[in-house]
């Protein structure tokens, strides 16, 4: 297969993420299987339900290494399936670049208000590249980004309370609510990010599409 000079190729595992990263990893995934606990029969999430797959979505640089990590980790494992990512991630790229709001060389969103305004209405129908249609799973679910661990679940936003619509249905607002998810409650992610930032200069947000695409 060839691939196209844009698309990242894992020839070596990239940097190393910063030395707490397991730690928020392992503090937001024990949150989510309380909150799932609790949640029961209302959480609809199940292998196959993939409309949480559907639309392009913002992702921090500590999302955006655990990805790459994870590629190319699966790379040496499973090169078929690494190699399937990479066509979608190709065939993904060549579809929504022109529209991105930012710049396709980086990767990186713009974040003016304008461009945040574009973005809500940017590839809303596009596949996750990272998503197998053939199985409804996720190729590199291990590194999945923080959007992908919380979802599902009530968390709470600077809009209020936010669930998946195809969960909690004719649950009230008193069940929703018990049911919320605190995913990172000493805010650990930023003082990651700030760390990452420092040593490499990583910083903004980007897309799936973009974090596994050769920004060299």
């Amino acid at each position: 297969m060839v691939i196209p000079h844009h698309v990242f190729y894992p020839r070596e595992m990239p940097q190393a993420a910063p030395a707490n990263d397991k730690k928020l990893i392992q503090i937001v995934d024990a949150a989510l299987v309380d909150a799932s606990r609790r949640s029961g029969p209302w959480l609809a999430c199940r292998i196959g339900c993939t409309q949480c797959c559907i639309g392009a979505f913002a992702i921090n640089q500590l999302d955006a290494l655990r990805l790459r990590r994870g590629l190319a980790s699966l790379t040496r494992t499973d090169p078929k399936r690494a190699a399937r990512i990479l066509a979608r991630t190709a065939t993904s790229l060549k579809r929504i670049a022109k529209n991105f709001p930012g710049n396709p060389a980086t990767g990186l969103l713009d974040e003016s208000p304008e461009a945040e305004a574009r973005f809500a209405d940017f590839a809303n129908d596009e596949p996750c590249p990272v998503l197998d249609p053939a199985t409804g799973r996720c190729d590199l679910y291990k590194s999945r980004p923080m959007t992908c661990r919380v979802f599902g679940p009530p968390v709470r936003s600077e809009d209020g309370l936010g669930v998946c619509e195809l969960c909690f249905q004719g649950a009230t607002d008193a069940q929703i609510a018990a049911c919320e998810m605190v995913p990172d409650p000493d805010d650990l992610e930023s003082t990651l990010l700030a760390e990452l930032q420092k040593k490499t200069g990583a910083r903004g947000s980007t897309i799936i599409a973009f974090a596994i695409a050769d920004q060299r």
